[in-house]
């Protein structure tokens, strides 16, 4: 299957690569307005080239945030600590000496930790941020094992270890699960190190409760059949050539088909405000999908494990989960306040699936425990765009300030 697509991919990226290069070279040309039937081509070029998967990495372009004063002060970007599989970035704003710092947890879903620049840049107005930066396993090489749920909760102990006590931790989507079980761990350990507080959004800590399109299919199919028909070996040629993965591509085609019809929209809205000259509205909808298109496989073993524990055992509101060999407990937290942050629109990890974690979280005192609801808004709203800026990111402010 792998094999297939990269052959595929290599030959498309050609012909990708030569409308990309006749887009820009006509743009050149017409540089001076460009009449009706030249806008037209270009449109079409453009539509070309950016219909494709990526598998690097986009820049994050985090350079610059505007505070609350409205002064535009620079971002440094720093990588801190690294392993095979991840980076720890540290983005911090010019004259931001002693903001709280954050460690925000990507998802490891297809996509790669740019798809949170938003996310990073709106909680850089009030904070350090550490951003877990992972890398595509398709460019890591066997000797350096497989990835499993226990290396992702292990990642995240080590890393707010890294960065001392009363940090604080916000993760978004499916790593709200190994979240709330590192946290877990480390309260069970009494470690010194544990978080002053814990933000989970749009996560499915209990993937029971009104299951989405993407609950169903998870529990539709016998884990051996995942195994058999998901999983391929990473082709020769690259540098994780013979790795057991769950290809992004496939992860990011099962996405777009739920909402094919908008996909489609977006591309001829696209094509419709390029050939009417309304720059800004075009150049949105191609900078979202030069993100979304650029995609990241999983490692095998951890895909499999996912699958198994989170959206078929349920493992976690079970009190099943097992964090190398031991229960985790959740109740143990008594030092972290709990924010839960959940989309009233969202078709991925449905309302109430996030909110769980509040009664997994017994051990908390009331007033260590909040919950937001953000209505009108799907899975992506709950943490980038408007409504995140301006609804959802000062409840997370106020959360961490008031764990401090």
């Amino acid at each position: 299957m792998y094999d297939a697509y990269h052959a595929y991919a290599q030959f498309s990226d050609q012909i990708r690569r030569a409308a990309a290069s006749n887009e820009r070279i006509m743009s050149v040309w017409g540089a001076n307005g460009a009449a009706y039937p030249l806008r037209c081509i270009l449109a079409y070029h453009e539509l070309i080239g950016l219909a494709g998967f990526t598998h690097r990495r986009p820049d994050y372009g985090v350079t610059e945030v505007v505070a609350d004063s409205g002064e535009t002060v620079p971002v440094s970007e720093t990588p801190v600590l690294s392993t095979p599989f991840c980076s720890l970035l540290r983005f911090s704003r010019q004259n931001g000496a002693g903001d709280p710092r954050v460690l925000l947890v990507a998802p490891m879903s297809g996509h790669f930790a740019t798809l949170l620049r938003g996310t990073i840049r709106t909680l850089l107005r009030d904070h350090e941020v550490y951003v877990t930066d992972w890398r595509n396993p398709r460019d890591i090489a066997l000797a350096d094992g497989v990835f499993e749920l226990d290396d992702f909760i292990q990642h995240i102990v080590d890393f707010v270890k890294f960065m001392g006590p009363q940090s604080h931790v916000v993760a978004v989507c499916q790593p709200t699960v190994p979240a709330l079980a590192a946290v877990a761990a480390m309260a069970q350990d009494n470690d010194p190190d544990q978080p002053a507080s814990l933000t989970l959004m749009a996560g499915p800590i209990d993937a029971r409760i009104s299951p989405t399109k993407v609950n169903e299919f998870a529990t539709s199919k016998p884990l051996d059949w995942f195994q058999r028909n998901m999983i391929a070996t990473t082709p020769l040629g690259l540098p994780g050539a013979g790795r057991r993965v769950y290809p992004g591509f496939l992860q990011l085609a099962a996405f777009m088909s739920m909402n094919a019809d908008r996909h489609q929209k977006a591309f001829a809205d696209l094509f419709k405000h390029r050939i009417e000259g309304d720059s800004a509205k075009a150049d949105q909808i191609r900078s979202f999908y030069e993100e979304y298109f650029a995609v990241m496989d999983l490692d095998a073993a951890f895909y499999l494990q996912t699958i198994e524990t989170v959206f078929q055992k349920f493992a976690l509101p079970e009190g099943t989960l097992l964090f190398k060999g031991r229960p985790i407990v959740p109740r143990a937290i008594k030092k972290t306040f709990l924010l839960t942050v959940e989309g009233e629109r969202d078709d991925i990890c449905a309302i109430g699936q996030t909110l769980a974690a509040q009664d997994l979280c017994s051990g908390l005192r009331p007033y260590m425990k909040s919950h937001h609801m953000q209505a009108g808004v799907g899975h992506y709203g709950v943490f980038n765009g408007k409504r995140w800026d301006h609804q959802v990111y000062p409840v997370v402010r106020d959360h961490i300030r008031n764990s401090i």
